[in-house]
């Protein structure tokens, strides 16, 4: 099979993207997530008449000085108004009093014992001032939310209010992420001078977490194809996704395409016109687990896991919670304009680090090669620069670049 561009990579993935199912949590568990039930209005918003202003309830057309009767606060059954010329003290978010069909602010009163008297020049009364009528925003039973609404603030604020404790949501998937590579050792291990210490794995682990999924488990196998072997059919029955760093290239030791295939699954794609990452391998498991083989360089595995794992979870399950790919640093980017000109790859896409400055700015950052990543912490994420024409490489300051944030 050829080599796909990065837009027909991205359409098998789609293809693929599926879902992990639902699940019912707490309210106060379901942020971020992706609603799986419709939510209707449990009764009518506002539930009252209810009164905006600090002030007095009184009838429009009554005739100062009022007499003051009573103060009702919010949250207290309304008080009724006695019959003449009344008035009861009311705060903010209280109901209206019965009787009362207006609200003057306590800017526009003075007050002597229990006589209220207007203010010299304040305006007219007017009945219904000041009162948000019961049901203005929205009658008992009207649909509020929808599936596949994401649960940020205001729409968690609209389950609580409507009595929503508990949440259909989408589920988010498991995650195995196996490091290979017989060279690499663990973070608090003693390391020798041809070891390196594992660092894929927690890289993509980290991406992962600022997209919401935190089931996540990392493990080790060595450059072998038994024990590869064995330990993906173990990993594949545990988790929905898979995402394997190394050994997918064509050296002697790179068994994972091997191990795959025996493990049962199927692939999808094998190499991508791209550069750092075209190793990059995608396939689906016997079960429908997702599959995905990383290049073991660091900058090709965090290239990789941006563009390409994050295009599953947005379309699979995750959607509006990664719905731009702007990262914690770039809230709300998925595009930006390049500070200084850059040059593109012939035929192949190039993945280039960037910095963001100000509104909308990427500031080039390459690496000197695809196992670099020291620098990589000082940057915001990469940009996607399309391919290029022989004599036509260079990519002008200014151009619109996608942003892929980590």
């Amino acid at each position: 099979m050829a080599a796909l561009t990065v837009a027909q990579a991205e359409e098998c993935i789609l293809a693929h993207a599926g879902d992990f199912g639902t699940e019912c949590l707490p309210l106060g568990q379901a942020a971020g997530r992706l609603l799986r039930q419709e939510v209707r209005a449990e009764r009518d918003q506002p539930p009252y008449d209810r009164v905006m202003m600090d002030g007095i309830a009184c009838r429009a057309d009554a005739a100062f000085p009022l007499t003051c009767t009573g103060l009702q606060g919010a949250g207290q059954a309304p008080q009724s108004l006695p019959e003449g010329n009344t008035c009861i003290e009311i705060m903010t978010g209280a109901v209206l009093p019965h009787g009362a069909d207006c609200v003057v602010p306590v800017e526009r009163l003075k007050r002597e014992g229990d006589q209220i008297s207007l203010q010299p020049g304040s305006a007219p009364l007017e009945m219904g001032q000041f009162i948000h009528p019961r049901g203005a925003d929205c009658r008992q039973g009207v649909v509020l939310l929808r599936p596949e609404q994401y649960l940020g603030g205001p729409a968690l604020a609209v389950l609580a209010a409507n009595g929503v404790s508990q949440v259909q949501v989408g589920r988010l998937p498991s995650v195995g992420i196996i490091s290979t590579g017989d060279e690499l050792v663990a973070v608090d291990a003693p390391v020798e001078a041809w070891q390196i210490r594992r660092s894929n794995d927690i890289g993509v682990q980290g991406l992962l977490a600022g997209w919401g999924v935190h089931e996540v488990q990392r493990s080790w196998v060595r450059d072998a194809l038994a024990p590869l072997t064995a330990h993906l059919q173990a990993q594949l029955a545990a988790h929905d996704v898979l995402i394997l760093s190394g050994g997918v290239s064509m050296g002697v030791f790179d068994h994972v395409p091997q191990a795959l295939e025996q493990a049962g699954v199927k692939k999808v794609f094998h190499r991508v016109l791209q550069r750092p990452g075209g190793p990059v391998w995608f396939g689906i498991g016997p079960q429908g687990q997702r599959v995905f083989g990383l290049p073991g360089n660091p900058v090709s595995a965090m290239v990789c896991a941006a563009r390409y794992v994050s295009v599953l979870l947005r379309a699979g399950q995750l959607g509006e919670a990664i719905r731009t790919v702007g990262g914690p640093s770039a809230p709300g980017l998925s595009e930006l304009r390049l500070s200084a000109p850059v040059e593109r790859l012939q035929n192949r896409t190039r993945f280039l680090p960037v910095q963001i400055r100000g509104a909308g700015e990427g500031v080039p950052c390459p690496v000197p090669t695809s196992g670099d990543f020291m620098t990589l912490a000082q940057t915001d994420g990469i940009v996607e620069l399309p391919p290029g024409a022989e004599g036509n490489l260079q990519l002008p300051a200014g151009s619109p670049v996608r942003f892929y944030g980590w």
